[in-house]
């Protein structure tokens, strides 16, 4: 199949609602899990950790599975894969059930979650990719965010999960009558040039700046609740709006993401975004109400909005014949992040040790922006494949 026997705009379409489905898949426990709690009891509590061990699954075997075969089959199966979820979630509530709900749900969400960049990177050039592949983002914010808002505003869980796999099952018949672009040649797919990607200096500096991303948004995302019932006078429903405010802000980041990379160049932006976070993460520390709350998750979230699109797009342009290979890769060291910082944060609470939370937060961003620079001069060096 070449470049002319698939429409650029629905590949992309189809792009941007898989990566909105894993946008769901992120943020289907966090409004609902004390619900399951009092329905099933305290055997729900684990399983977040059942959805992390899918979600990681997918991130490991997407890139050489789409590099191999191409992207329409796999974007259907784990789309399947992620309304099977949903439906368990919605419909079910013995616990052996819901586990393997979520394993469904983990597994198609991380799958989508690397096809959905690789497929982006893939059908658009270099002057096009980032700008897409923020714009890609920003409709995980969406996911997130409707999802999110759908719960707040409706008590019954069932009928958000229900509305969710409506609109999923019609995509699915979308992406079934959608032409996608082919696998890549034989020839540059191999076990030996998968592991051989492991000895390119920047797709691994790239994949540790992701690690401290994804380490920044999870343990953002997980404990920001916690932080703030603990050291403000915030009850857990306005600590929990805060959550609403740091997706909006990191899907306003991510909308402007080309028109301000072309200005800026890749440094240029990441720095701008980062500096960003920097002052939320000032704000977040010192707030002491709502309003700077609210205003501090708004600037994080923009602030943290460039690394992944911007991080992608040289990656998928320097490896270009193993685009999902690299990205799958690269994904996999940023879980490991998220996970790092989960269980660092975790240990702290526990122990009334709040302050860790934006201490790890700060960290994260001094460690990105001491990487990147070295990062993309390998790149430039073009010590990359």
């Amino acid at each position: 199949m070449t470049a002319k026997s698939y429409n650029t705009t629905a590949v992309f379409v189809a792009a941007c609602a898989g990566m909105a489905f894993f946008g769901v898949t992120m943020l289907s426990l966090a409004p609902i899990l004390g619900k399951l709690n009092q329905v099933v009891g305290e055997g729900a509590l684990s399983l977040p950790s059942t959805m992390s061990i899918g979600i990681i699954l997918g991130t490991v075997i997407f890139g050489p599975v789409v590099d191999r075969f191409g992207y329409k089959w796999l974007l259907i199966i784990s789309s399947v894969l992620a309304l099977a979820g949903v439906q368990g979630l919605a419909h079910f509530t013995q616990l052996p059930v819901l586990h393997g709900s979520m394993f469904c749900l983990g597994l198609g969400g991380g799958i989508l979650n690397g096809l959905t960049n690789a497929l982006v990177s893939d059908i658009y050039d270099d002057d096009k990719r980032g700008g897409r592949l923020g714009v890609l983002g920003a409709f995980y914010c969406i996911g997130a965010l409707l999802w999110t808002l759908l719960n707040y505003f409706i008590p019954d869980y069932s009928l958000p999960l229900n509305a969710i796999s409506v609109v999923m099952a019609l995509f699915i018949v979308f992406f079934c009558v959608t032409a996608f672009p082919q696998a890549k040649p034989s020839g540059s797919v191999s076990l030996n040039k998968s592991l051989g990607l492991l000895k390119f200096p920047a797709l691994l500096l790239f994949a540790v700046v992701l690690f401290f991303e994804s380490g920044f948004e999870g343990c953002s995302g997980s404990f920001t609740v916690e932080f703030f019932n603990q050291t403000t006078p915030m009850d857990t429903k306005a600590a929990t709006l805060a959550m609403t405010w740091f997706t909006i802000g990191m899907m306003a980041g991510r909308f402007p993401l080309g028109a301000i990379q072309r200005k800026l160049g890749a440094l240029g932006t990441l720095y701008t975004y980062l500096s960003v976070a920097t002052v939320g993460v000032v704000l977040f520390t010192v707030c002491n109400g709502p309003v700077g709350a609210y205003i501090a998750m708004a600037l994080i979230g923009f602030g943290v909005g460039a690394t992944f699109p911007v991080v992608l797009n040289y990656i998928g342009g320097a490896f270009r014949d193993q685009s999902g290979t690299a990205m799958s890769i690269a994904i996999f060291i940023a879980l490991l992040g998220q996970f790092t910082f989960n269980r660092l944060t975790g240990n702290a609470f526990a122990l009334g040790r709040y302050a860790t939370l934006p201490a790890l937060m700060f960290t994260a961003v001094v460690a990105m922006m001491i990487i990147v620079p070295f990062a993309l001069r390998f790149v430039r060096k073009g010590k990359t494949k």
